[in-house]
């Protein structure tokens, strides 16, 4: 059988159980699971790897002891043993500053974590059919992360406005782009569940040679998530691509000020999909400065990442197009990206690539410390015959062969082209180009464009007749 077959019917299962309400409870229900297996098949990994290796997990807690028997505990001694045994032990776990770090990782997955299932009988057919897995097997962990996908857009599905999975087309041609070297340290301050920091991962062991290179790769993936089932899903999802102790932080990456951010806070490389549309709590704001205070948690995190960024850092980052020509804060958050960075790409993706999650039209931004002065737009082409991604037709990487071959090469074509810093500058730091080489004259317009078009007009022409103006008085 395969895995996705073995996930569909352990869904299946919890379906039929009074306590699991929903996709996301069913997908918790199934991580914490998964990550007890995992975690589990690691640790026999590192006790063959050392010869004093101390297993993190308690004697009896062990995936091993309790679940990896089919005729094991079923019925009442299950639920029994589960919600008073297993799940208290991790969430009173009274750990020290001298505590392994290991611990401080299964602790802190277990705190925001739920046993939902009432039926102890289902929940012994669900642990059997997980057990048709085995994570000591190469190709099963392989096949594990062609279904890990799949979970996560489920997980999608049931969750709330502003979330969505990043297709991993997209955050592959980012990270591509951005190329990460061994030794440079990569950031996602809103991984939810590490797309991004996998593609890196990926990305960056092609470049191990020996010992040592593993050991600087072990400590260059970084991650921070506020919600407790997304961080679990990426802290399992690292262990899964070998990273023995993941650095992916349980928190909000908005709350602390960002003037208090010190060089040693500082990273090489930030790739990320913020959250769009959504509002922090009150007292977040207070955390950035004055002239920059906004409610919209994208530009809450563009501004983060201008904090976090070292003076040779680079970045990737997917925004809306409503920051391209939003104005108020935006405008001076835009000033502020383009003064003191070299925002030198801009990639307009067509409607339909985050489908089903949302329509909203996004841009991929690439800047690096420095100074602006021109930016690169590039609007990527659909493929023919098509009018927009939808969830059956989703974007592919080879469609991305197109801006890689230009990349390094930068001409102006059908679907690329560049504005100097001086246009930006006259249109109030408006970034809401299109593409002049490619008129439509069928193009129909939204009521919002119309009025963006009319407003940038508008000031294009009031700064025109000021600047007129001040000539004559000379």
């Amino acid at each position: 059988m395969s895995i996705s077959t073995t996930i569909k019917s352990v869904q299946d299962i919890m379906r039929q159980d009074a306590g699991v309400d929903g996709d996301a409870q069913r997908i918790s229900q199934l991580v914490w699971m998964l990550f007890l297996k995992i975690f589990d098949s690691k640790e026999k990994e590192w006790e063959l790897l050392s010869d004093n290796y101390k297993y993190i997990i308690p004697d009896g807690l062990r995936w091993s002891d309790w679940a990896a028997d089919d005729e094991g505990i079923t019925g009442d001694e299950l639920l029994d043993f589960v919600n008073n045994k297993l799940f208290k032990t991790f969430k009173d776990w009274q750990l020290t500053e001298k505590s392994d770090s290991k611990e401080w990782l299964v602790k802190s997955l277990f705190e925001d974590s739920y046993n939902y299932m009432k039926s102890g009988t289902l929940m012994r057919s669900v642990i059997n059919k997980l057990n048709e897995i085995d994570f000591d097997k190469t190709s099963d962990r392989h096949l594990f992360n062609d279904i890990y996908e799949s979970i996560l857009k489920d997980l999608q599905s049931a969750g709330n406005s502003g979330e969505y999975y990043t297709p991993r087309p997209v955050t592959q041609f980012m990270v591509d782009m951005v190329n990460p070297k061994l030794g440079e340290k990569v950031l996602d301050f809103a991984c939810g569940t590490g797309g991004f920091l996998v593609c890196a991962l990926e990305h960056l062991r092609k470049q191990v040679k020996n010992i040592d290179d593993e050991k600087i790769l072990q400590q260059s993936i970084l991650g921070v998530e506020k919600k407790p089932l997304p961080h679990m899903l990426c802290t399992t999802n690292m262990i899964l691509h070998n990273i023995d102790n993941p650095q992916i932080m349980h928190d909000n990456s908005l709350g602390y000020p960002v003037k208090d951010i010190k060089a040693k806070d500082k990273v090489d490389i930030i790739l990320t999909n913020p959250p769009f549309g959504g509002i922090e709590e009150d007292g977040i704001q207070d955390n950035f400065p004055k002239v920059l205070k906004t409610k919209e948690t994208a530009d809450l995190f563009l501004i983060l990442l201008m904090y976090k960024l070292n003076q040779t850092g680079r970045a990737a980052i997917v925004l809306p197009d409503g920051f391209l020509f939003g104005e108020g804060a935006k405008t001076k958050i835009k000033e502020k990206l383009l003064n003191e960075f070299n925002l030198h790409t801009i990639v307009r993706l067509p409607n339909g690539v985050f489908a089903p999650y949302t329509g909203i039209n996004t841009n991929l931004l690439f800047l690096e410390r420095g100074k602006t002065t021109e930016v690169w737009f590039y609007e990527h082409q659909l493929p023919e015959g098509y009018k927009n991604y939808t969830k059956t037709k989703p974007i592919r990487y080879d469609e991305f062969n197109a801006e890689k071959e230009w990349w390094n090469n930068r001409t102006e074509t059908n679907c690329a082209w560049k504005v100097s810093i001086d246009e930006i500058k006259v249109r109030n730091y408006n970034l809401d180009f299109k593409n002049p080489n490619k008129l439509n004259s069928n193009e129909v317009l939204a009521i919002d464009d119309i009025v963006s078009y009319l407003n940038v007009s508008f000031k294009k022409s009031q700064n025109l007749i000021s600047m007129i103006s001040e000539e004559l008085k000379k």
